[in-house]
């Protein structure tokens, strides 16, 4: 999590991109313009050439998008400060992503923009549910107390290993399923098919048939969610860490303690 704070500050302190400033050459013969970046397999650098080529961003509009966020992709506004999609993946499951694989640089980076916040949804929720809903009961052999833990930050410490080898388990058997469906789609996997839902062979409990236009619709709305959640984990986080407590504690304190609403008394007349 504190990579994830350090992610985010540089992004925030990257956001403003300031423009090439002019060159003025008053007698003097003006030095020659440097090469673009080589890269090491001897060519011009992707990232050079993806920022010479670079737009004015639409989420940012005094900043400037790299060329490869040419708003093609379901959910691209050109909000890129540090670059990412301009840098080649390089070969992490035997070349079938990045520039020479099967899956496209910006669609491996799709891949993991869904899946990280798709983790980030469940953690909201893993946040938020033992405040709202309230803990499992504990028992003789995981402790009485082994869920009473409202803080997640918390309950790490004292619930069951085994409670929390299972999460794992689960998690890597589907990040396992995952990769075997990108292995076999190839570059016709679509990012963040998991095969559930609409379609044929799928499985589909809820039984889906969204039109073309919905699905897509569908597929912005999820996207954005993942966005909000990636923030929202790392503030519910970070608050935990600094006050020891849960979120919706901290929330029911501060609608019951009478302190928000006391003043208004010196303005309003008594008994309103």
């Amino acid at each position: 999590m504190k990579l994830a704070a350090v992610a985010l500050l540089a992004h925030s302190a990257a956001a403003y991109q300031v423009a090439p400033t002019m060159t003025f050459s008053f007698g003097k013969k003006a030095a020659p313009a440097k090469a673009a970046p080589k890269s090491s397999f001897g060519g011009a650098s992707p990232s050079a050439d993806a920022w010479a080529a670079a737009g004015p961003s639409t989420a940012l509009p005094f900043a400037t998008a790299p060329a490869t966020l040419d708003g093609s992709m379901l959910g691209d506004v050109g909000f890129d400060p540090l670059g990412f999609s301009t840098v080649p993946v390089g070969p992490w499951f035997n070349g079938f992503e990045g520039r020479e694989g099967s899956l496209g640089d910006l669609t491996w980076y799709r891949e993991a923009e869904l899946i990280h916040g798709r983790i980030a949804q469940l953690a909201v929720v893993g946040f938020l549910a033992p405040g709202l809903f309230g803990t499992l009961p504990g028992n003789e052999w995981t402790g009485v107390d082994a869920y009473s833990k409202t803080n997640p930050l918390e309950a790490f410490s004292t619930v069951p290993g085994l409670a929390i080898l299972q999460i794992f388990l689960f998690m890597s058997y589907l990040e396992v399923r995952r990769i075997n469906i990108i292995r076999e789609d190839g570059d016709a996997y679509q990012p963040g098919d998991l095969r559930i839902g609409q379609g044929e062979g799928r499985w589909n409990p809820f039984g889906l048939e969204y039109s073309p236009e919905a699905y897509e619709e569908k597929q912005l709305q999820e996207l954005k969610h993942c966005r909000l959640a990636m923030i929202g984990v790392f503030g519910l986080w970070a608050q935990a860490q600094a006050s020891g407590v849960g979120a919706i504690e901290q929330l029911s304190a501060g609608l019951t303690t009478p302190d928000y609403y006391a003043k208004a008394g010196y303005f309003l007349p008594e008994g309103i």
